[in-house]
């Protein structure tokens, strides 16, 4: 058997994650077997299982395909300036999110991990969405922290406060937005939203 290249073992990797992608989407994750995702993807078993071990080893690659950790997502601004600006950081790093998420990939994963996938094996749905919030949740509360120390965020809000209020509000608008299979654009409903929610957050000029 001829040894495939880096690039070839790349690409073939990548097909079989796109071929699970829509066989979760279709299917769900529990009723999915390897064999069909290599079969959909036009490879055999042992293609799969040359990537990878098992099907949640293949199911947490397709997720870390669509990871936006929040931290990445400011450092991604490349502006320095938002040092002294942290809730205008959050706004901007929201934005790029909302961004991100409008793609199909990204849609299609989440909604695979929220609505398609139970408990399986070592497949643990709800775990895996609290690690996300867990990660986001840290993030933001750095950046709050900050705009306390700057006298940028209201004297009876709390960082830990902002926090959750902002949670708990982009977690409200993603659930909705998947919920109406994106009937409308979590880009410009979150935009307005996150910078409204920022503005009752500042202190009164």
């Amino acid at each position: 058997m001829v040894r495939k290249t880096k690039a070839e073992a790349a690409a073939t990797r990548e097909a079989l994650l796109d071929a699970a992608e829509e066989m979760f989407i279709q299917h769900g994750v529990a009723r999915t077997s390897l064999e069909q995702i290599a079969r959909h993807a036009g490879m055999t078993r042992g293609a799969v299982y040359w990537h990878f071990k098992n099907k949640a080893d293949l199911f947490h690659a397709m997720l870390q395909r669509v990871r936006l950790p929040f931290q990445e997502l400011v450092e991604a601004l490349d502006d320095p300036e938002l040092v002294k600006k942290p809730l205008e950081a959050i706004r901007l790093a929201c934005i790029s999110g909302f961004e991100h998420l409008e793609r199909p990939r990204y849609r299609r994963v989440h909604a695979i991990l929220i609505h398609h996938c139970e408990v399986f094996s070592d497949i643990d749905p709800l775990a895996m969405q609290n690690e996300m919030a867990e990660e986001s949740c840290g993030a933001l509360r750095d950046y709050f922290q900050c705009a306390a120390r700057l006298g940028q965020l209201r004297n009876d809000i709390s960082p830990a406060l902002a926090t959750q209020l902002l949670q708990s509000m982009l977690g409200g608008l993603f659930h909705d937005w998947l919920r109406n299979d994106g009937s409308f654009s979590i880009y410009e409903e979150g935009s307005r939203l996150v910078k409204t929610q920022l503005a009752l957050m500042q202190p009164h000029p």
